[in-house]
């Protein structure tokens, strides 16, 4: 049976920030706004082209937002330049981009409420 992934979901405690950082930041579109039960929101933002989406919502029960490794994987033909782009717009990023010996340049950032994400160099 056919399986792909649907999205990836990133608990967060204040979702206009968080919409703010992905999209005026990152230059992520905003894909899916759903009203759901009292009052929450289901968001989903995804880089132009992706087929596959990151949902910031609100934490599940006994879910504490912020501060996680993510384990989300971001390509971009520039290393550098996104890396200062996100310097320059007060991002949390690491001071340089990583060069190590086999791997693209890679480096991490944290979102608005300290989720780890990492970004490399597509080859």
């Amino acid at each position: 049976m056919p399986v792909k992934i649907g999205n990836i979901i990133i608990p967060t405690a204040d979702q206009d920030r968080a919409l703010t950082s992905y999209t005026d930041v990152l230059g992520f579109e905003k894909r899916a706004e759903l009203s759901f039960g009292g009052g929450l929101r289901w968001i989903e933002v995804a880089p132009t082209g992706s087929a596959t989406t990151i949902a910031i919502c609100p934490p599940g029960p006994g879910v504490t937002p912020g501060g996680k490794e993510t384990g989300i994987s971001l390509h971009t033909e520039d290393a550098d330049a996104f890396h200062s782009h996100l310097k320059a717009a007060g991002v949390d990023v690491d001071d340089t981009v990583g060069r190590y010996e086999g791997a693209p340049p890679t480096f991490w950032f944290r979102d608005p409420e300290g989720n780890s994400l990492m970004v490399s160099q597509a080859p």
